[in-house]
Formats: C-alpha cells, sequence, structure tokens
C-alpha cells in the first residue's frame, strides 16, 4: 500500500467541517484539524501510486471548502 499526508488548507472556520467529511471517504485513513499554516492533515492511501494519484487525490480535493493541498508521499516507514 502507497500512503500520504495530505496538508490542507480550508476557507475559514470550515477546518472541522472538511475533516469530518474527509474521515468518510474511500481512501482516506485518517483526517484530523490542526492549528497552523494548515486547517487539516488527512493520511491518504492506496493499492499503488496511481491509483492514489487518479482516485483518492482528486477526491479529497473535491471537498467543498478546500482551497489547496499539498500532498507528501510517505518515504519509509519508521521503526519503533
Amino acid at each position: 500500500m502507497v500512503e500520504a499526508f495530505m496538508l490542507i488548507q480550508t476557507e475559514v472556520g470550515r477546518a472541522e467541517v472538511v475533516a469530518k467529511q474527509l474521515a468518510g471517504l474511500a481512501g482516506v485513513l485518517s483526517a484530523e484539524y490542526v492549528t497552523g499554516p494548515y486547517d487539516v492533515v488527512a493520511r491518504i492511501g492506496a493499492g499503488t501510486l496511481d491509483e492514489l494519484k487518479a482516485t483518492v487525490v482528486p477526491s479529497v480535493q473535491k471537498v467543498a471548502g478546500i482551497t489547496r493541498t499539498l500532498t507528501c508521499p510517505v518515504a519509509g516507514a519508521a521503526q519503533s
């Protein structure tokens, strides 16, 4: 499985609503609203990078209230 973090900016006052909407989408593993330069951080995943780019990312970007996204693919898993 290929995973990525999406850093998301939303319209003012929409972060909580956007995070809740994202949590219900296929391919979204988690979505949290945060403080700082981004309003929501989502962890997304798919079987391949092509599938992630072709299906999951566009479905996230279509959610009302999102103004900008930055997708950061996970390079490797940290060992504990």
